[in-house]
């Protein structure tokens, strides 16, 4: 046999070594990779139509001969044939074409076509069709089209998935007692069906995601996801923390004697579940939600004074100054006269300041710390680290979370490594199809339940056009002795979007008003600067707080009654609804104004049509989730969780039910059945395997 020349050699070498570069950015190295790269949808090449009955918008496939073709140079370069086939003439165009494709479309070769028809100038066209031979058999089946990338065709997938199902392990990864139960196809039955439908199948049925292997692939999806968050949760209960249990139960008793308020029974149940968790040898995972106004930093005392009790640290870090300045104020406020060592540690402090905060952590002299990421730098050294609270947690990146976690290890005793409690809390209620999905292996507190004396505050939808009447609802409020807020989406002047600006807006409301004083805050200031706009704002001294966003959460001033959002529409669902939870927070009725300029695209009067219908943060959050899905809606992919490929937790919630209570049978009846499912579904995970 004749020796294949080395430079050919080397060319195929390297043209194979790209395509395997760019397959396996489509996640595709082994066979198992390809098996579970389903169709994103499926073309019907099984017939022939003919011209006169294609109709715009629909995607034929024509055989016909070719009546002339020709380079037009106006408007611009671009090759340009018609065809015919006896029943109409169809034109096809070519904005950038390469010499074979103008050999495919000379005058009288017959030729199959493949295109969406759309309304051209001379008549019916396809713009870039794709041309094959004419005569050839017909497939008699849907043809697969696959998620791809540059370079990578789709007759080259087509071939890599079918070379895939021969080699790939195709056996049953699911005990046969659950797929009878809930009367799901076998997997190989599954996954044959969607890469090569029979023939005769329904293609709405595949394209919709409704017929039953669709339903097979997504529920396994679903139950690899709810198997590797039981796994983690089982990780961590086999960790060892320090149980915080309280040695000065008299703290807890003071703190709840001295709070110039009654706790709503929700917050008591909630600081009952985060006491219990704390008293464990395992490390606490607990999420706390609570919609805005709703009472989370007293629980969060609570939980602080339980641990300090005991003879522990805590930290608190928020995303932003200001919030953390609020927990500092209120929390010093509730424990300072009880004892508490209370430390604040931000990257504003001068160089004197942050020496004697670090001094004070590092010799255990501070019982709780409260700060901004600040926290998580290295000089920051906690002897005794018991509990973090991170508040905003989905604003934080994985690695600040875990950054700050890291700070309490430590070794105990015979050599037992530590590790401290946490506790999330969030204002952004979760969904609870996103929660199971998510942040199953969470623990979960709610309070659903407002402080009494709240009323719901009146949200108003008031078009720019009436302006003139905000200005005098803001006026009247001021003048009966309330405060207000303005908040502008930009501290200066863009020319791309051409919105009211921050600088301008108070300038213009100093004008208008010239007997009331008009702050401005943006996050621009400097921290000093923040801090006194925001004092004179809460002592009463500000009357009317011009603001950015800046002042989404964590700023609580209860005369302030009344707030109006400039350009409503350019702010998403989930940042009208905190921001609308600064007002509403005294015993007064308070008012939130949503000044939009038209004409409004369809999601931004979706958006503001929720904000005027509900109060509640739940269906706010379930409505922001349908609008936004679950990668923006989470802010961040979620550490060591990919976002669903197949399920769509709207559309999927009983099966998103079904795989959470699978996984917690399988756990318990079928190991093997776990690893096996994991293996398949949760490649590049392997560190769950070894849970």
């Amino acid at each position: 046999m004749a020796q294949e020349p080395a430079a050919q050699r080397g060319r195929d070498d390297t043209a194979g070594s790209q395509l395997e570069r760019k397959l396996q950015r489509l996640g595709l190295r082994e066979p198992s990779d390809f098996v579970v790269h389903l169709p994103i949808r499926y073309e019907d090449e099984t017939r022939i139509h003919s011209i006169g009955a294609a109709l715009p918008g629909r995607t034929v496939q024509l055989e016909a001969e070719v009546l002339f073709s020709e380079v037009q140079l106006r408007p611009r370069r671009q090759l340009v044939a018609a065809i015919s086939d006896g029943t109409g003439r169809m034109y096809l165009r070519w904005l950038h074409f390469y010499p074979n494709q103008r050999r495919q479309v000379e005058a009288g070769k017959r030729i199959r076509v493949r295109g969406e028809v759309r309304q051209g100038f001379n008549g019916p066209e396809i713009v870039h069709p794709r041309i094959s031979k004419a005569g050839e058999p017909l497939p008699d089946a849907l043809t697969p089209v696959y998620p791809t990338t540059d370079g990578v065709s789709q007759p080259v997938l087509r071939k890599r998935v079918q070379q895939a199902l021969t080699q790939a392990d195709l056996s049953e990864s699911l005990p046969p007692e659950l797929c009878h139960r809930l009367g799901l196809p076998p997997f190989a039955e599954a996954i044959r069906t969607l890469h090569a439908p029979p023939a005769g199948m329904s293609e709405q049925a595949l394209l919709e995601r409704e017929h039953p292997a669709w339903r097979r692939i997504k529920f396994d999806e679903l139950l690899a996801q709810q198997l590797s968050l039981a796994l983690a949760r089982r990780r961590r209960r086999s960790q060892r923390a320090q149980p915080l249990v309280a040695r000065d139960t008299e703290l807890l008793k003071r703190l709840r004697d001295a709070l110039p308020f009654p706790l709503t029974g929700a917050q008591e149940r909630v600081i009952e579940e985060i006491s219990a968790d704390l008293a464990r040898t395992f490390p606490m995972h607990r999420l706390l939600q609570g919609d805005v106004g709703s009472g989370k930093t007293v629980v969060a005392a609570f939980a602080a004074a339980q641990a300090v009790a005991s003879g522990h640290q805590v930290a608190i870090m928020a995303p932003t100054e200001i919030l953390a300045e609020q927990h500092f104020n209120k929390l010093s406020g509730w424990l300072v006269p009880l004892g508490v060592r209370i430390v604040w540690l931000t990257g504003s402090l001068t160089p004197k300041q942050r020496r004697q905060a670090l001094e004070s952590i590092a010799a255990g002299e501070a019982d709780l710390v409260v700060g901004t990421q600040a926290l998580i730098q290295d000089k920051v050294q906690f002897p005794r680290l018991g509990l973090v609270i991170l508040d905003e947690q989905h604003r934080f990146g994985v690695a600040q979370r875990l950054e700050l976690n890291r700070k309490g290890d430590r070794v105990e005793g015979e050599g037992e490594h530590c590790v401290p409690h946490q506790l999330n809390m969030s204002a952004t209620p979760i969904p609870r199809t996103l929660a199971m999905t998510f942040f199953a292996d969470l623990d979960v507190s709610l309070i659903d339940e407002l402080p009494p004396g709240r009323s719901p505050v009146i949200t108003k939808l008031v078009s720019e056009a009436r302006r003139e009447e905000v200005l005098a609802l803001v006026h009247r409020e001021v003048l009966a002795g309330r405060q207000a807020y303005w908040v502008c989406p930009l501290v200066e002047e863009s020319e791309a979007l051409q919105l009211q600006t921050a600088v301008d807006t108070q300038q213009w409301l100093v004008d208008a008003f010239p007997d009331m004083k008009v702050g401005l805050l943006h996050g621009r200031m400097t921290p000093a600067e923040k801090q006194q706009v925001m004092e004179g704002f809460r002592l009463g001294s500000v009357q009317l707080l011009v603001a950015t966003t800046v002042i989404e959460v964590g700023v609580d001033v209860p005369n302030a009654c009344l707030m109006v959002i400039e350009h409503a529409e350019r702010f998403g669902l989930a940042q009208l609804h905190q921001l609308r939870g600064r007002v509403g927070r005294g015993s007064g009725q308070s008012v939130c104004v949503l000044l939009y300029q038209g004409p409004l695209s369809m999601v931004a009067r979706e958006r503001l049509r929720a904000m005027y219908e509900t109060t509640d943060g739940f269906e706010i959050a379930r409505r922001d989730l349908e609008q936004r899905g679950p990668g923006e809606f989470l802010g961040m992919r979620q550490s060591g969780q990919e976002l669903l490929r197949y399920a769509d937790l709207q559309s999927d919630s009983a099966i998103v039910e079904e795989a959470r209570e699978a996984a917690a049978w399988m756990m318990q009846n079928h190991p093997d059945s776990v690893r096996k499912h994991l293996q398949r579904w949760m490649r590049g995970r392997e560190d769950l395997l070894r849970s």
